[in-house]
């Protein structure tokens, strides 16, 4: 396979702090020998596991380019054993957007992967991820919100693993993360995640959903800021006193967790209508199977009963539709099995 056209500015193997970008050539109207600058944080001193943090796949979740914004100007190498990549903006021309997909290609690139080095701009993105950072990677964290059309309680999230001793090593990482929230997730459609390509190179994954509506708030960037240094300590990599205190707090975060799970596919309520969306539960409410969780109206008229949607499983609401009006496929609801409550649920 031919290189990726995307070269750093930062070296990978130097030890000290750097501050640089991925650099993907792109030749467009406005710039006919042009590029698509993506910023970088590599900080290593001595010999230790790497740790690769990202924020930005989508480009409208912001918790993850917030704490690693605010990671990558705080982070010293004497901080650390070993070495911390952070890439905040993973898709950059689609967090510039605002937008959930890139304005270049339309590129989902949490849906891109392997990629390709002679394809779209999110291909070429996901190709340089996939082949010549995670395979320096030993633990990654991969920062997700709900964006402008979710929200979500905050938390971290692993998937069920064939190998039991990668699955126990990544729900580790998870519980260290220390989210009021931890999820064994269900994806309907893993085909092209991020996750399944790191997972599939038998890494220790952990992604999150902190929050959601395309905005971040006070709460929900204080839980990223923790877990990051939770999830740091957790590897290995942090040896300040202050960041030993981190990993007391994240330790203690585990314990006070609550442990959701998404069994199968009756934990999602999909719209089968169009109309004026009315939520009859809060995130984090406790759902009984067949509760009343949410009433669709018709907005073309007047007169006219609302359609309602019932749990399909009793459970704890940890996802909801964020706009007010609804589409024919969108989730309407996540309602997960409580697999273990927190102190503080």
């Amino acid at each position: 396979m031919r290189p990726s056209p995307i070269q750093p500015t930062v070296d990978f193997e130097a030890h000290g702090e750097q501050h640089g970008f991925l650099k993907l050539p792109h030749s467009h109207d406005a710039s006919a020998w042009g590029a698509v600058m993506i910023p970088v944080t590599v900080i290593r001193r001595g010999e230790g596991p790497t740790v690769l943090l990202t924020g930005g796949n989508h480009g409208d979740e912001y918790e993850g380019p917030i704490a690693l914004s605010k990671l990558a100007s705080a982070l010293k190498a004497s901080d650390v054993t070993g070495r911390v990549i952070i890439v905040p903006f993973m898709n950059y021309p689609a967090f510039r957007a605002g937008n959930r997909t890139s304005p270049i290609d339309r590129g989902n690139l949490n849906r891109s992967f392997p990629g390709k080095p002679d394809g779209t701009v999110t291909e070429k993105i996901a190709d340089y991820f996939q082949r010549y950072l995670l395979p320096l990677a030993d633990y990654v964290l991969d920062l997700h919100a709900g964006g402008r059309t979710l929200d979500f309680v905050p938390l971290a999230a692993i998937h069920v693993l064939q190998d039991a001793g990668q699955q126990a090593r990544c729900e580790a990482a998870m519980r260290a993360f220390g989210a009021p929230y931890s999820m064994r997730m269900l994806e309907m459609d893993s085909v092209g995640l991020f996750d399944t390509a790191v997972e599939e190179a038998g890494k220790v994954f952990v992604s999150t959903e902190l929050g959601g509506g395309g905005t971040a708030t006070v709460r929900s960037v204080a839980v990223a800021v923790r877990g990051v240094r939770g999830f740091l300590a957790h590897a290995g990599v942090l040896v300040r006193h202050d960041d030993l205190n981190s990993r007391a707090a994240s330790h203690d975060g585990a314990r006070t967790t609550t442990l959701l799970d998404m069994p199968d596919g009756t934990c999602y309520t999909t719209s089968e209508h169009e109309g004026l969306l009315e939520l009859c539960k809060e995130l984090g409410d406790r759902v009984e199977s067949g509760e009343l969780i949410a009433r669709i109206y018709d907005a073309t008229r007047t007169g006219l009963p609302p359609v309602e949607y019932r749990a399909r499983r009793g459970g704890l609401l940890a996802a909801r539709h964020f706009p007010g009006l609804v589409r024919i496929g969108d989730t309407v609801a996540v309602v997960a099995e409580v697999v273990e409550w927190g102190k503080n649920p």
